[in-house]
């Protein structure tokens, strides 16, 4: 096999001037902000990398624990597949987690193809509009609305289709970096084998529509399947107000503490008072009790905890 790899200053226009010789694309990575890629033709490999591409390592960094608050209207970049990404953790606690909102402002066939990760998690959860997906080993093609989540078990293939005008979904991986590989073989859909375990977790599709709201310790919540189908790793819920009480938190002892506000407002109680409103998003360190209080009437709130990841 003959392999090269090749500095670029602009990979977007390297990856299309490949293509254009007959080259396919068979990884790359960062999704969020494409640096390095991989192609191939009968048997010859160029790997691209613009001078600023990060190392990819399948193996989890150590955690770095913070307070993160991150603002809404924060510039967004261009991602994978035409899609745009703005970075709700930017130091990405050490590499080990990345969580980004996503949206894609113009619906319609999405540029994607079947791909999978090397993850140790991944989670997505709908905040606008719906999007059309399909899963390995899931059967047909579904839609995901408002409120909707899929747990992306390592490894699964799948493809984005097509989605609404002002699609915005949230993305929570580990790690942080972690790259985009190309199945040129399979085609979806392939079948229905909904018990099948890939690396040890399960994939989910969590329909909003069909969650009632239930009284929580925190307030009321549409609980998810999530730990089940993570063994243990992850649990996500969204959270609304009990009329205009606080949402008060215990400290967690996991790892990851996230929140993200899908609408409304209230005031986030740690170290200090912060207002926060609607796609602003926070990380609390494990182990911290915090609150949000005076919690507007529409507030909903996108919570995700992890658990230790080794």
């Amino acid at each position: 096999m003959n392999e090269r790899e090749v500095a670029c200053e602009d990979l977007n226009l390297a990856i299309d001037d490949l293509k254009g010789q007959g080259f396919r694309l068979d990884l790359i990575y960062p999704a969020d902000d494409p640096k390095a890629a991989q192609l191939s033709r009968d048997g010859e490999v160029v790997r691209l990398a613009m001078p600023d591409a990060p190392s990819l390592s399948d193996a989890l960094p150590p955690l770095r624990p913070e307070f993160v608050l991150t603002r809404a209207g924060a510039d967004a970049g261009q991602g994978r597949a035409g899609m745009l990404y703005r970075d709700l953790i930017p130091s990405r606690m050490g590499g080990r987690y990345i969580a980004s909102h996503i949206a894609i402002p113009e619906g319609g066939p999405v540029a994607d193809w079947v791909h999978y990760h090397r993850i140790a998690l991944q989670m997505i959860y709908v905040r606008r509009g719906w999007v059309r997906v399909v899963y390995e080993d899931q059967g047909r093609p579904f839609t995901m609305r408002e409120g909707d989540l899929v747990i992306q078990p390592p490894q699964i293939r799948h493809r984005v289709l097509e989605s609404s005008d002002g699609l915005e979904v949230v993305e929570v991986s580990a790690p942080a970096i972690h790259a985009t590989y190309a199945d040129h073989q399979l085609e979806l859909p392939n079948g229905s084998n909904p018990g099948r375990v890939y690396g040890g977790q399960y994939f989910l599709h969590h329909v909003a529509a069909d969650a009632p709201w239930a009284s929580a310790d925190e307030g009321l919540a549409q609980e998810t399947e999530v730990k089940t189908a993570t063994t243990g790793l992850a649990e996500v819920r969204t959270l609304r107000p009990r009329g205009g009480d606080p949402l008060s938190f215990g400290g967690h002892g996991g790892e990851l503490v996230f929140g993200f506000v899908l609408d409304g407002s209230a005031t986030l109680d740690y170290r200090g008072l912060h207002e926060v409103g609607p796609a602003d998003a926070f990380v609390i360190p494990p182990g911290q009790p915090w609150r949000l209080t005076h919690p507007s009437s529409d507030l909903r709130l996108l919570h995700v905890v992890t658990g230790a990841l080794d």
